[in-house]
């Protein structure tokens, strides 16, 4: 008794290369085969290099915000003293911050003063936003003690102030110049309240790597912000660090009860939770839109496959009456199909990831063509396009093509498998 062949034998591969491999004149891979190859590959860059740029800009946006802000923030609710005075200072700062320090998982908790000024020299104005902190906990912010760049010493940071980068651009100071900063809310006279100005000099300068945070952000020992804002013995709130910032909303509770009744907790996602929650809206968009662009370059493969199978009709005839079973011919054509496919998302593979790795001169290349301006830090938030390859996007890219390739080959060669060897050689 014959024995029936295992489904993928040598013989198919065989043959399959053969239609592969044969020229346009013999019948082999036609015109719309090389366009479907070179669309899937195109597809495919084109999937990766979004998904690459996707991570990339949400890992370095949110590196930004907890490498330079609390990842909470614990304050007081307002109340009214006798004096009909609102009220939301913390008294007990430190009593508070020891507090917050136990609670499990937190890794550091420092006292903070805000306040907003106009910082002016050189004749030039800018409003900046002035954090009152202690050295030791500067020290405890990642974007501040080693940023993207720096001049000047942070160890002097007791004698000045440290300022962003793009406040030293925009009021033209450099390290060792004096600015002025002018609180509106200043010192109280019998004749009412007076503006303050003093000056100080810049001890240090850092880009963080946000725009908003280096053009308006300015440290302050937190001494001197106490006596600059009218907060001697007081402090505005206490900024937290945990362990796993994408946890935080999780250790909200205990935060809050380790501040007692008034305390309340703005973490970072509170922040900025509705950018990166429109930042995944538009991920997901982007992927489905992508993927029906890998659909149509793969529906490509159906159009080649079918010229394929009415050029090699009189073949399948010889091959059916030789025996090749519907099976076999199935997987002839199958494996024509899908060959184009795989090679188009090999292909798409490798662009992809060379975009991703090599996108800094890429960029800076079309920057030039462009003739400049072509990123805007101001409107997009950081100062390049950032690109991470993760093993978890390439593999869907690969999945999705592969996928959608494999599915739209089996139509075409059912048709093939399913010819009547009779009416294929009526004819020839």
């Amino acid at each position: 008794m014959a024995r029936t062949p295992p489904p993928f034998a040598p013989f198919e591969w065989m043959i399959a290369w053969r239609y592969l491999r044969a020229r346009r004149a013999e019948g082999g891979v036609s015109v719309m085969t090389w366009i479907s190859l070179i669309g899937i590959t195109l597809a495919v860059f084109a999937l990766i290099a979004t998904l690459a740029v996707r991570s990339g800009f949400r890992t370095e946006f949110v590196d930004t915000i907890l490498g330079a802000n609390a990842h909470a923030t614990v304050y007081y609710s307002a109340e009214v003293d006798d004096q009909g005075r609102t009220l939301r200072g913390i008294d007990d700062f430190g009593t508070l911050t020891e507090s917050l320090a136990q609670v499990p998982g937190v890794t550091r908790a420092a006292p903070l003063i805000r306040g907003q000024v106009m910082g002016t020299a050189n004749g030039r104005n800018a409003g900046v936003e002035t954090y009152g902190i202690r050295a030791e906990d500067l020290a405890g912010l990642p974007r501040i003690v080693d940023p993207e760049a720096a001049s000047g010493d942070l160890a002097r940071f007791g004698e000045g102030i440290a300022i962003g980068s793009g406040v030293a651009r925009e009021l033209g100071v450099s390290v060792g110049d004096q600015l002025r900063l002018i609180s509106p809310d200043g010192v109280k006279t019998a004749f009412g309240t007076s503006p303050r100005v003093k000056a100080y000099e810049v001890v240090y300068i850092f880009t963080a790597g946000r725009y908003d945070i280096d053009r308006t952000r300015v440290y302050m020992p937190f001494s001197e912000a106490q006596l600059y804002f009218n907060r001697e013995g007081t402090a505005d709130e206490i900024e937290v660090m945990v362990e796993d910032p994408d946890r935080v909303d999780q250790m909200a509770l205990a935060l809050m009860q380790a501040g007692g009744d008034r305390a309340l907790v703005w973490t970072w996602r509170d922040a900025s939770g509705g950018f990166l929650r429109a930042l995944e809206i538009e991920d997901n968009v982007m992927f489905v839109i992508l993927s029906i662009l890998v659909l149509i370059a793969a529906m490509n493969i159906v159009s080649g496959l079918i010229m394929l199978v009415k050029n090699k009709g009189r073949d399948i005839g010889i091959l059916r009456t030789m025996g090749l079973t519907e099976g076999s011919v199935l997987r002839v054509f199958f494996i024509c199909g899908s060959f184009t496919g795989l090679i188009g998302t090999a292909m798409g593979v490798i662009l992809g990831c060379l975009f991703a790795i090599y996108i800094d001169p890429i960029f800076s290349f079309v920057n030039y063509v462009a003739g400049g301006g072509i990123w805007d830090p101001s409107i997009r938030g950081i100062y390049a396009l950032p690109a991470q390859l993760q093993a978890g996007d390439v593999l869907s890219a690969v999945a999705l093509s592969l996928g959608l390739s494999f599915i739209v080959t089996i139509f075409p060669a059912r048709r093939a498998a399913r010819m009547n060897p009779v009416e294929a050689l009526r004819y020839e």
